[in-house]
């Protein structure tokens, strides 16, 4: 059995060391960079934070050097998704007929576009609309925000990673159907069960409020009627041309 595993390891360490080896240097390159990048990340707290209390904190000495390099990972890891894809897909081709390998251009593309419209609709609406309510709340109870680099750090990567990959839902409802796991009755059928799974993830990974919830789940509920019409697509396409 592992001689009959061996070739489809051999692959699988192939792929993962391209792909280790594009974020090792992404990051490097984004290590340089550091700044700005951070400086994109703080840009919709600061935006929100009142006037008399536009900064961020630190308040462990390793903290200002831990956030540099969690930063630049970060930015390193969405830089190489595109690579990284595109490695997934040359992974499981050998498994697919001739006419779905021709399907990387379009796979890896799909999969980039869906992941970074996530990041950006996390960027430019969860997360300004969920810190200005969480602040302002404060604010009425007369509490003085003060507010740790590494905290928001960690919890920006955390919800932006999270929404861009739950935007990645479609691509992973036609890979699915490409091989045959689900078809569009399937998703149908599940439908409520989907919906409760959405709201749960999402409870977990927005803040601790209805309005952050709502902006994931949303957008996932409609995520998730087009994953149905494109499973439909791709069977009427397989029953068409099997």
């Amino acid at each position: 059995m592992f001689e009959e595993l061996k070739p489809h390891l051999i692959e699988l360490r192939k792929r993962l060391f391209i792909s280790v080896a594009c974020v090792v240097v992404m990051f490097i390159l984004c290590f340089t960079f550091r700044s700005p990048i951070l400086d994109i990340l703080k840009a919709p707290l600061i935006e929100v934070l009142p006037e008399v209390s536009k900064q961020i904190n630190v308040i462990e000495v390793q903290e200002a050097l831990f956030t540099a390099i969690k930063v630049s990972f970060f930015a390193a890891f969405i830089f190489s998704l595109p690579v990284i894809f595109w490695q997934f897909w040359k992974f499981i081709a050998p498994g697919l007929y001739e006419n779905e390998k021709r399907l990387i251009v379009p796979f890896v593309s799909f999969a980039s576009i869906m992941f970074a419209l996530g990041t950006c609709f996390c960027y430019f609406i969860v997360v300004p609309l969920a810190f200005k309510f969480l602040i302002n709340f404060g604010l009425h109870e007369d509490f003085n925000p003060v507010i740790t680099i590494g905290a928001y750090v960690d919890f920006f990567t955390k919800v932006v990673i999270a929404f861009g990959l739950a935007f990645e839902m479609p691509v992973l409802a036609f890979f699915l159907a490409k091989i045959g796991l689900i078809d569009d009755n399937f998703l149908k059928q599940h439908f409520r069960i989907a919906i409760l799974i959405i709201f749960i993830f999402s409870a977990f990974m927005t803040p601790p409020d209805i309005l952050s919830q709502f902006l994931m789940a949303g957008p996932l509920c409609a995520l998730y009627g087009l994953s149905i019409l494109i499973v439909e697509k791709t069977k009427s396409n397989k029953e068409t041309n099997p």
